[in-house]
């Protein structure tokens, strides 16, 4: 630390010298430490009020008290209303991750069904991201897995295609799912628009909740073509029938009283906490998903439940309904809060009889399950962290392993991939790719290609964290290799100034078998560890996971390189043009031997487009 650090004032005396710059208006605070990195981040609905509790030197918790005795410096922005306060709030801890800010680290998008609407047969399809295409949305779903399920269940049932326009187009026979009875090929004129149009209107009554009266309807369908010794439309109705009894049970939970809410049970444990989130549209279960908020472990239940709403609800529509294990502090502003983003009424509710509350317990009981699981695999994998310390004389057990491998074939479409491991297992979210950018190394260069993806990662931690404060510099570099690999990597981390990252090389025993692997790190004898050892495993999945994720960049970056072409070059030509060319000309070659005349006849290529493709082909020096 600097001097000038070491001098920096940190503690309520400085929190107390705002208080004379500010005035009664709502608004957001944030509080910093002598390096300005954001320590937390609050709203208030009197900024001067909430700023004198926290000069306040005793009377606090010990997480509170933590955070005074650190700010340095505070920054202030005001608001017109609380609301608005609330909001900002919300955006600046998913930007900033405040340390002291409960935080929801895990926000992915959720799918929903999309019924297509800009075509005479509409499709059924997995939908994620801005839904930017023609169509009815349903959903949220919990995860692509029950997504998949109800898709499945609407083939069955309403025989609905999921193959896109383009596929569409270019059949001349059905395909293997009508064969199967999952699709009533309308590509091939097998059913009529109006008929398939009532599929559709049958499909989106079950998804809006209708699904009884479907069962009802078809029941009634059933009994009329078996009285008219219609014997096999009898069996095609009752498979549909079956197929849609099929999904209920799968769901488990169907509430009868609660058609469209989202239930939010919060259990906390041994300073950790798991947030679980069920999903109910349309009178069904849509899955649920837990969540394991950032927290310190003396927040008290309101303050998580209120922070993890605000977080949870920043970029997704809220339904009408929130069924809460927990109050929350400000349930009025909450609500309006939601309210405003969804441009309608959100009921906040904290259950205490009946469904509702039965709902929240079982959720509640998922919550619990959940969160003793999850503390079980972190016990499991802080026991292997510390015991692969002991096994190979680390100076201290490692909080961040970092493990690099690289994929190509002969040289082309190379990728260097990092893979990340700590005290709660894999953490994908820090996975990184590096495409080789390197002109002058050979084909198949495994040195040249690691000192590349090395220079890169820690040139770039030298600059953003030299200090080595924020957690992403790495305990222990596995590297896939012997005594040769680990010395070039020495080496190159000499050359970048690094040298007290310890390292271990893994390497195919002399007979190369799985289970024989040896261990090789500088200055140290080759070594090995007794087949049946828990490091020894943890090591191979390490090594495994990083080789997996390796392979499917390679393979990505392959596929991709393979569906390229010289079309991709033009300036101007996206995926429809492209579609365009090739259905004309029938190959990129063609296209570059077109003449002009010909291109402006391709639908699509107006005539300015087509002198551009042509003049990209013909007029190159």
């Amino acid at each position: 630390m600097s001097d000038a650090e070491s001098q920096t004032k940190t503690g309520p005396e400085v929190i107390q010298s705002y208080l004379r710059t500010l005035d009664a208006s709502p608004g957001v605070y944030r509080m910093l430490d002598a390096q300005n990195r954001v320590l937390y981040v609050g709203k208030a609905r009197n900024l001067k009020a909430r700023v004198s509790n926290y000069a306040r030197p005793t009377g606090h918790s010990p997480r509170i008290a933590r955070m005074i005795g650190e700010t340095a410096s505070m920054m202030f922005l005001t608001t017109a209303t609380e609301t608005e306060a609330l909001l900002l709030e919300q955006n600046l801890i998913k930007q900033l991750k405040p340390k002291f800010n409960v935080l929801l680290r895990d926000d992915k998008s959720f799918p929903n069904i999309l019924v297509a609407k800009d075509h005479d047969f509409p499709r059924i399809d997995k939908h994620r991201g801005a839904k930017k295409a023609k169509g009815a949305y349903y959903g949220p779903f919990a995860s692509a897995g029950a997504v998949n399920r109800t898709l499945n269940t609407l083939q069955k049932a309403f025989l609905l295609r999921t193959c896109s326009d383009s596929d569409y187009e270019t059949r001349t026979r059905p395909c293997l799912l009508y064969q199967i009875k999952r699709c009533s090929a309308p590509c091939v004129g097998k059913i009529s628009r109006e008929d398939y149009a009532g599929l559709v209107r049958d499909a989106e009554r079950f998804l809006r909740g209708k699904s009884t009266e479907m069962q009802a309807a078809l029941a009634r369908q059933m009994e009329e073509a078996a009285e008219a010794m219609e014997f096999e439309r009898a069996a095609a109705l009752r498979d549909r029938i079956r197929a849609l009894s099929s999904v209920q049970t799968a769901q488990g939970i169907n509430p009868q009283g609660v058609a469209e809410a989202d239930i939010i049970a919060l259990h906390s444990e041994g300073g950790q906490a798991c947030v679980q989130v069920f999903f109910i549209r349309a009178n069904q279960n849509w899955g649920n998903r837990d969540y394991y908020p950032r927290v310190s472990g003396d927040e008290d239940p309101a303050e998580v439940m209120q922070a993890f709403i605000g977080q949870f609800y920043d970029q997704r529509e809220p339904p009408r309904q929130l069924l809460l294990s927990h109050g929350v502090d400000d349930v009025d502003l909450v609500g309006a809060a939601l309210a405003e983003k969804a441009g309608r009424k959100v009921e906040i509710i904290v259950p205490q009889r009946g469904e509702k509350a039965e709902l929240v317990g079982g959720a509640m009981r998922n919550a619990r399950e959940s969160l003793a699981r999850k503390m079980s695999e972190t016990a499991t994998q802080g026991k292997l962290l510390k015991g692969l310390a002991e096994a190979f004389d680390l100076p201290e057990v490692p909080r961040r392993i970092e493990v690099y491998d690289n994929s190509h074939i002969q040289g082309s479409n190379a990728v260097g991939a990092m893979i990340v491991a700590g005290p709660e297992g894999f953490e994908k979210g820090q996975y990184r790719k590096f495409n080789i950018k390197g002109e002058d190394l050979t084909p198949g260069d495994d040195f040249g290609m690691m000192k590349e993806v090395l220079t890169r990662r820690f040139k770039r931690l030298l600059k953003e964290d030299p200090e080595r404060k924020s957690g992403a510099w790495p305990g222990l570099l596995l590297i896939d290799g012997g005594a040769g690999q680990v010395s070039a990597v020495r080496q190159i981390m000499e050359e970048l100034g690094v040298d007290d990252v310890p390292m271990i090389g893994v390497a195919k025993g002399v007979d190369r078998n799985h289970g024989k692997e040896e261990f090789h790190r500088t200055g140290e004898p080759v070594m090995a560890l007794r087949h049946n050892d828990p490091v020894l495993y943890f090591v191979q999945r390490l090594r495994d996971e990083a080789h997996r994720f390796a392979i499917g960049t390679h393979r990505a970056k392959r596929a991709k390189a393979i569906g390229a072409t010289p079309l991709d070059d033009i300036p101007g030509v996206g995926a429809a043009r492209k579609r365009a060319l090739l259905a004309h000309f029938g190959s990129a070659k063609a296209v570059s031997r077109a003449a002009l005349a010909d291109l402006k006849a391709v639908d699509g290529i107006s005539e300015a487009m087509a002198e551009t493709i042509h003049g990209h082909f013909h007029e190159k020096g």
